[in-house]
């Protein structure tokens, strides 16, 4: 009752769970309203963020990683539910865009490839041609073996050439004929009929062109009025190998070959030099 006899009614009390007056209490509790707010905001969060980011389809923060170890609520958790995924689109990989090559680009490649084959082509047509070039070579050398070996006679000697005597050794209208003359068509192959070494071949006075072979005894062969030369100076020739063709060349009345035979004392007759030696050329 107040002053003046009025009588009030006492204030209402508040009625709720009492919290403990000790510290801990008052920890405790500032630790459930601290659980409460983190739920809160981990709800929001979730609405907020797509849970395929993480790949977990539930947010969970345990109050033990905010209180530490050895509290009341430390082992308490909030959970929040997962969202539903059929909303969330998937993530599809997006493929890289194939190179595609430019215009000009083709253009080398195809040129390249175009230089690649021709110089394939080349190479193969220069081995072709050189294969063609040892297979001739070969049967040339091959028809030269048959033909000295054909051309050797019984005795030893060599068919130097096949043709007619028209003039022999000695006086011949005013002057001395100092060889044979052996007529026979221009191109008619002539053999040596020794081994010897080349010492002339070419032009010579009188003749046209000449070949002059020294034999291993000194003597000396002459070839004259020839269309062909098929020897150098220096070259080495055995019996029977050919080394010129019969020609019109120089001082001549028709094809023949100018045939002389030279010792070391001067001209001699060929006719038995080439008879005592089984040399024909007729």
């Amino acid at each position: 009752m107040g002053a003046g006899g009025a009588y009030r009614q006492p204030a209402p009390r508040l009625v709720g769970p009492s919290l403990p007056e000790s510290l801990p209490g008052r920890f405790a509790a500032a630790a459930v309203a601290g659980s409460v707010l983190a739920a809160t905001g981990q709800m929001a969060m979730a609405e907020a963020l797509p849970s395929a980011l993480d790949g977990a389809n539930v947010l969970r923060l345990g109050l033990g990683e905010l209180l530490g170890p050895g509290t009341a609520a430390a082992s308490a958790t909030v959970a929040v539910a997962p969202a539903d995924v059929s909303l969330v689109p998937a993530l599809t990989p997006v493929a890289s865009e194939p190179q595609v090559a430019s215009a000009v680009e083709l253009v080398k490649a195809v040129e390249l490839d175009r230089l690649a084959v021709e110089q394939a082509a080349r190479a193969a047509e220069e081995a072709r041609q050189v294969e063609e070039a040892r297979i001739a070579e070969a049967a040339r050398a091959a028809e030269a073996r048959e033909a000295t070996e054909s051309a050797t006679t019984g005795g030893g000697g060599v068919q130097m050439m096949v043709g007619r005597i028209t003039s022999g050794f000695g006086p011949r209208w005013d002057a001395q004929h100092k060889g044979l003359d052996i007529a026979a068509p221009i191109g008619t192959p002539i053999r040596v009929p020794l081994d010897g070494t080349v010492i002339d071949s070419g032009p010579a006075s009188g003749f046209g062109l000449w070949v002059r072979v020294r034999h291993p005894d000194g003597t000396i062969t002459l070839y004259g009025h020839i269309d062909r030369t098929l020897v150098e100076v220096g070259q080495r020739v055995s019996a029977g190998e050919v080394i010129a063709e019969v020609g019109n060349r120089g001082q001549s009345t028709g094809p023949h070959l100018h045939f002389e035979v030279i010792t070391p004392s001067g001209n001699i007759n060929p006719t038995p030099w080439l008879a005592e030696r089984g040399i024909g050329v007729t």
